[in-house]
């Protein structure tokens, strides 16, 4: 497995991976509207490739605000089928969330399971509003997220 950083001409590769991974209705959802005119975090947005140099895995992040304060939204997360239960979703997950320490980010969002992402840190974050319909209990957050409330909304282009 060779895990590179995201580059424009990964794309359409994995925009077909997560066209197969998600509901033909995934643009639909409130997480995309704040992606909507943002560029990706391409630094820590990740591919993960096969040993014929197919497309495994993904990861992205996008840059977000809560109330002042920058954010980052991880996700979408997509395995190929084929791959699925090797651990390779954690492992991008993890290795997204160091390549973020290390370029300094101070917090993480995301929308998911608590029982899932816990492990990685993960907790549900009270006063944190994404957009509906965006059930709250599934609105997850690493890091310093201390006193930080109010709504989800894009980062400014």
């Amino acid at each position: 497995m060779e895990l590179c950083r995201e580059t424009p001409e990964d794309e359409w590769e994995v925009e077909a991976l997560l066209d197969l991974c998600f509901a033909p209705g995934r643009t639909a959802l409130s997480s995309y509207r704040l992606r909507d005119g943002v560029a990706a975090a391409r630094d820590l947005c990740l591919v993960a490739r096969g040993a014929a140099g197919e497309v495994a895995g993904a990861i992205r992040f996008w840059p977000v605000r809560v109330g002042a304060h920058d954010a980052m939204l991880l996700g979408p997360v997509a395995i190929h089928p084929t791959r699925q239960g090797e651990g390779l979703g954690a492992y991008l997950i993890q290795s997204g969330l160091d390549r973020a320490a290390v370029a300094g980010v101070n917090r993480v969002l995301l929308v998911g399971d608590a029982p899932y992402y816990g492990r990685f840190g993960f907790a549900p974050l009270a006063g944190v509003t994404m957009p509906p319909p965006t059930n709250p209990a599934r609105v997850l957050g690493c890091w310093d997220w201390d006193g930080i409330t109010g709504d989800v909304v894009r980062a400014l282009p």
